[in-house]
């Protein structure tokens, strides 16, 4: 198979995570011993999100095209990046590099409309429930209406993102909080909700929630495993 190279670190928690789900699809696909061919670069998630808060996107994507620059340097036939957030930068990494960028959001757009599903709640981090790189990617490639929660509920859902998940701290509390708001967006019409942070996996699995779920994480891992065997 191609090797897929990874940007995580964004945080580090959901990236352990990515190189589980990429290996295990692997495993699943091609039994045997077999594994995923992978690198991975991970970037210091200090500096990164304190430049989220500062606004510096222009940063961002400098730092972000380097780690892949790196990446292809590397060996990666594909570069993924780890983190539903940053893909507000995606532009600056495929700019940057010669081989295949994969954005999370496609392999998500394409499973929702596999589904039926066309008004589907986004659950992330402030940035890209309230920023347009990601819900107009899925309007627009996808035809889907993505609805996002109220102003209290979208601080609730970010604040439990950075102060408790990027530390691996999983609450049953916290849980019972996203639960709420899985069920105020399906009594606003969604008909599934998007965990749209790399890190709700780690807190949200399907039985927990009212609305069917569609992981990106899960998704990108996938989609990254089926190109690399696909192209071989």
């Amino acid at each position: 198979m191609k090797t897929i190279g990874v940007i995580g670190g964004m945080s580090w928690e959901s990236s352990a995570e990515y190189y589980r789900l990429l290996n295990r699809h692997a495993k699943a696909r091609l039994g045997g011993h077999h594994n995923a061919r992978s690198l991975m670069l991970t970037v210091d998630f200090a500096r990164v999100e304190a430049d989220q808060r500062a606004g510096d996107w222009d940063a961002l994507g400098e730092q972000m095209a380097d780690a892949a620059r790196q990446l292809e340097r590397g060996g990666a036939q594909l570069v993924m990046l780890a983190t539903n957030t940053m893909h507000r930068v995606y532009e600056s990494i495929e700019r940057a590099i010669h081989v295949p960028f994969l954005h999370i959001a496609d392999p998500t757009g394409s499973a929702l409309r596999a589904a039926g599903v066309e008004r589907v709640g986004l659950l992330g981090t402030r940035y890209t429930m309230e920023q347009t790189f990601y819900t107009g990617r899925l309007r627009e490639r996808y035809g889907l209406d993505t609805l996002v929660p109220d102003e209290a509920d979208r601080a609730d859902v970010h604040r439990i993102i950075y102060d408790e998940l990027c530390h691996g701290d999983v609450k049953r509390e916290s849980r019972e909080v996203y639960q709420g708001v899985i069920e105020s967006l399906r009594d606003r019409g969604a008909q599934a909700v998007i965990l749209g942070c790399t890190e709700i996996t780690l807190l949200i699995k399907p039985e927990h929630s009212v609305l069917p779920v569609f992981d990106t994480t899960a998704l990108h891992a996938q989609a990254a495993v089926e190109w690399a065997i696909e192209a071989e």
